[in-house]
């Protein structure tokens, strides 16, 4: 089976720097790469130098993690979100990437509704911009346990809402099944996400059955609990005709040999299709 439409985020492999990550993946047949900032960062070339390096390698860019973050007691701190986010609006446009993926934010101090109030009009205040460069921004939709301060938006029906206040083509999600997973709903909103062409990412790992870390002990594809077959065949119902991103946070794994890993991530995706 062909891994061209397999995609892998550098976090996926932390210690690789991302030129390492870039000829690794490139070797494997794998035909993507999502690019976290710090990565991208830290390429000497600059960002235009990474893009450049990453596409001779033959891998297509296919986004840029993670803005966010619009939530905040003052307005100054919210501003300061926005302003954040318009830099990394220019600096997705200038490695070549399409889509930004934003973790929403969510503040303790206050509700969760007015979170969301704050992300809709934090969004607002930066379409324009990324309209302008050419960049979309995918909401995802993070797990309940994380609402306390990482992202008052926990489910697609969340995410579906909040698109539909703010209306605008370059703004769509961005599912993980890791998040999601649990949600009853999660059919119907895929399906609806779908028919309003704002379904812009898919990312798969899996949920283990009693994690030793909440953040950091994600498995491999078919390790744990999620369906993902039967969540691909909703998205792929839907329309979607995108990449399979693995995005996987794991002390275990990132202490491994990650030439081994790289090959078990293959072999579980190829065991879960």
């Amino acid at each position: 089976m062909s891994f061209e439409k397999l995609c892998l985020h550098t976090i996926t492999t932390k210690s690789w720097d991302l030129q390492t990550a870039v000829q690794k993946y490139s070797a494997a047949g794998i035909g993507g790469v999502s690019i976290w900032q710090d990565s991208a960062q830290a390429y000497a070339g600059g960002l235009k130098a990474a893009g450049e390096m990453t596409r001779s390698e033959g891998l297509d860019i296919v986004s840029y993690v993670r803005g966010g973050f619009f939530t905040g007691l003052d307005a100054a701190t919210r501003q300061k979100a926005i302003d954040h986010n318009k830099s990394m609006i220019d600096e997705a446009a200038e490695l070549g990437a399409p889509l930004i993926v934003l973790v929403c934010g969510a503040t303790p101090g206050q509700s969760l509704f007015t979170s969301r109030d704050q992300i809709a009009e934090g969004l607002a205040q930066v379409m324009p911009h990324a309209e302008a460069a050419g960049v979309k921004l995918g909401i995802e939709p993070l797990h309940p346990m994380y609402a306390d301060s990482r992202s008052a938006v926990s489910t697609m029906a969340q995410s579906n809402a909040i698109c539909d206040i703010v209306d605008h083509k370059n703004l769509g999600i961005t599912l993980d099944v890791f998040h999601v997973w649990w949600d009853d709903q999660l059919e119907a909103q895929i399906k609806v996400t779908g028919e309003k062409g704002r379904l812009f990412s898919f990312h798969i790992c899996d949920w283990k059955d009693n994690p030793e870390d909440m953040l950091n002990d994600r498995g491999l594809m078919g390790e744990g609990v999620i369906d993902i077959p039967q969540i691909r065949s909703w998205v792929n119902a839907a329309g979607f005709d995108g990449y399979d991103e693995v995005e996987i946070f794991s002390n275990r794994y990132w202490a491994m040999d990650q030439d081994e890993y790289l090959a078990m991530i293959k072999q579980a995706y190829l065991d879960t299709k």
